[in-house]
């Protein structure tokens, strides 16, 4: 599973380019099934979560070329109309695949999705979309089989801004006949890309980013080639092991106001940050102080994302501050390594309440889902002493050779296979 050492107590300085966003790409290229044509998508980071969906593209008869950061995908020879098991625990994303195939073939079959366990993440409301616009779903052994015979335009109205539903219902609606409206989408820098790139390939979408989404149906889609955004928690992250371990680094190829709340929380805490175009420039440099109550909410507000890194900063932040995690029920999984590194931190439900300490030690922890992984990197930045990050697969589905761009900006940090 491989495993990430760190000896922490040095300053980053520096530059650092944030790779594309990886809720983006893997969208975005689950679209590219809908035009049967070849489309290519740059801005792709190399992660984990692509290459799962890579192999769901090939699984389902899509041709890949892929040559750095660009991957062009040819569907013209798609045959497939379900994903196996084994594909499908390997990303929750995966699910985004459902609306995709169902608009491009009528047919889709898949099991439910895997991806980090953190707690409850139901997909009724992404089938509850699709039948209301025409889509027949049964249960056979654990799988699911959709089918239609002509999907239909509808008013849907999310009970919550569902990410994924509001991303399968622009998918399938690209199919269907007539209107569909999507109120309480989703408002997502992510959802306004997916947009951007159906648009390209000849939908008709607009609202995107806003509340409410409007997809004209029926249009014939062809290829079309897309750049991806900058993937903000990865900026985030960044801008939080800064944070944590003092120093001054530029953060290119970033878009500032995805990441306005994190910035607004690391400025109240006493770090210094700067913007210009597609460019942060963050620097911490002396002891940082605690912060009014962090509340988790959908986009524009504090991303859950982004929630665990901040909570390593104010580990040793001067005072005591509130977590309330209000999008995912298990997302404190890191707490108790936090904690073996000499954090105090006490939770209750979804509330977690951080006293700040004078240091963090290094330990021996483990990596118990994507972003729980990146606080302890940034924990172990900043902490005095070795420490030995195991499970780094978990860190690897979101963030490119994470050791390559935090050990050019002066941390010692290395990737140890096994």
């Amino acid at each position: 599973m491989g495993s990430f050492i760190i000896n922490g107590g040095n300053r980053l300085c520096g530059n650092i380019c944030v790779h594309g966003a990886k809720n983006s790409v893997l969208p975005v290229l689950a679209a590219t099934v809908l035009s049967g044509e070849r489309s290519v998508i740059y801005g792709c980071p190399e992660l984990t979560d692509v290459d799962s969906t890579i192999k769901i593209l090939r699984y389902l008869g899509c041709r890949i070329r892929r040559e750095g950061g660009s991957i062009e995908v040819d569907s013209s020879g798609m045959t497939g109309d379900s994903i196996p098991d084994v594909l499908m625990r390997e990303m929750r994303s995966s699910v985004i695949f459902l609306g995709a195939i169902l608009a491009r073939t009528g047919r889709a079959e898949m099991t439910y999705p895997g991806g980090c366990e953190l707690g409850p993440r139901p997909i009724d409301l992404h089938l509850s979309a699709l039948r209301s616009m025409g889509a027949e779903i049964t249960e056979r052994g654990g799988r699911m089989i959709c089918e239609t015979v002509g999907l239909k335009g509808a008013d849907i109205d999310l009970s919550i801004p569902s990410v994924g539903a509001t991303e399968n219902i622009m998918l399938a609606a690209t199919a269907a006949e007539g209107t569909t409206r999507i109120f309480n989408a989703a408002r997502e820098p992510e959802i306004y890309d997916l947009q951007q790139f159906l648009n390209r390939a000849g939908a008709r979408i607009s609202g995107a980013g806003g509340p409410y989404i409007e997809i004209e149906g029926g249009a014939k889609l062809h290829a079309a080639e897309h750049s991806i955004i900058p993937d903000r928690i990865v900026t985030a992250t960044y801008m939080c092991a800064v944070a944590a371990a003092g120093g001054e680094v530029l953060l290119e190829n970033v878009c500032p106001r995805h990441v306005a709340t994190v910035t607004s929380v690391l400025r109240e805490a006493g770090c210094r940050i700067g913007e210009t175009g597609d460019r942060l420039h963050i620097s911490s440099e002396r002891r940082l102080n605690a912060v009014h109550p962090v509340r988790t909410m959908p986009y524009p507000g504090f991303p859950t994302d982004a929630q665990s890194p901040v909570m390593a900063v104010m580990a040793t932040a001067d005072g005591a501050t509130v977590f309330i995690e209000n999008i995912f029920e298990n997302r404190y999984r890191h707490v108790g390594e936090l904690m073996r590194m000499g954090a105090d931190i006490r939770t209750e439900g979804r509330v977690a309440v951080v006293f700040g300490v004078p240091r963090l030690h290094g330990a021996e922890v483990e990596a118990t889902d994507l972003r729980g992984g990146a606080a302890l990197i940034i924990a172990a930045l900043g902490a005095e002493g070795r420490t030995v990050i195991r499970r780094a697969k978990h860190i690897e589905r979101g963030y490119e050779q994470i050791e390559k761009a935090l050990g050019g900006i002066g941390a010692d940090i290395e990737f140890q296979e096994g």
